[in-house]
């Protein structure tokens, strides 16, 4: 039996049993494996782009004696999907700005047709993935954020609902949380730093969001060093990212860690 890393395991986690799974830029198919391997998935689908982790992923389904369940497709994201051949796109271990890019190609050639459920691990870029969510009417409906070998992740969880766009107004709404921000800013954050996360009051989520504000603290130093004009507009726009940034935190963890 495969056994997954923390953060394959929480996609895992979130996956409804019985689904059947493509797992995009699978990463060996380790996942799709350990699905059927498991029995939580009856088939899976493993997508990659480049010849050398199609092979190995190829490698790792015959392994398991699974090529009769798992499939390993070449091809670039979604592309590799007919409509309606899947219930499950999983896709991990990227950029949010490339995740989005995926979806929205697959949007528009019709292979998010019949998915039901998004399992969604961006590297960096988190928000633009929400954004993409909630623009295409997906429910947001979970995320997670783990600590695994000193790298922080996170998952968000999806579902295709005639009520998401319902849903994820009042998520985004400070009906649902108020931070110390006007509503504007408060909608902001909660896409930049995640509705679901910032309730939890996670140590996990403000040691990311510490170490954020270290790198912005590197840029503001070394934008005022510099005489260009355009500096000085971005580094206005980056010290009030830095602010907001902490005022979340301290209302969000002081006194209650």
């Amino acid at each position: 039996m495969i056994q997954l890393s923390k953060r394959l395991q929480t996609v895992a986690n979130y996956i409804t049993e019985g689904n059947k799974v493509a797992d995009i830029g699978s990463d060996h198919a380790l996942l799709p494996v350990y699905l059927v391997q498991s029995a939580k998935c009856p088939s899976a689908i493993a997508g990659e782009l480049n010849e050398g982790p199609w092979q190995a992923a190829r490698k790792q389904i015959a392994n398991a004696g699974l090529t009769a369940k798992i499939d390993a497709r070449r091809g670039n994201g979604l592309a590799i999907l007919e409509q309606n051949e899947v219930d499950t796109v999983t896709i991990c271990g990227m950029g949010g700005v490339l995740m989005s890019d995926i979806l929205e190609a697959g949007l528009l050639a019709g292979q998010l047709e019949g998915v039901k459920e998004l399992v969604l691990q961006p590297n960096v870029g988190e928000d633009t993935v929400r954004s993409w969510l909630v623009r295409h009417e997906w429910a947001l409906i979970d995320e997670k954020i783990i600590e695994e070998d000193g790298k922080i992740y996170e998952v968000l969880y999806a579902i295709k609902s005639v009520d998401a766009q319902q849903h994820n107004k009042q998520l985004f709404s400070s009906t649902h949380m108020t931070l110390p921000l006007s509503d504007t800013m408060n909608k902001a954050m909660m896409f930049k730093m995640g509705p679901h996360l910032l309730p939890k009051r996670d140590k996990v989520l403000l040691k990311k969001w510490k170490s954020e504000l270290q790198k912005l603290d590197y840029i503001i130093n070394s934008l005022q060093l510099s005489t260009l004009d355009s500096a000085k507009a971005k580094l206005e726009a980056t010290e009030k990212e830095k602010n907001h940034i902490s005022e979340v935190l301290e209302w969000l963890f002081t006194d209650k860690q």
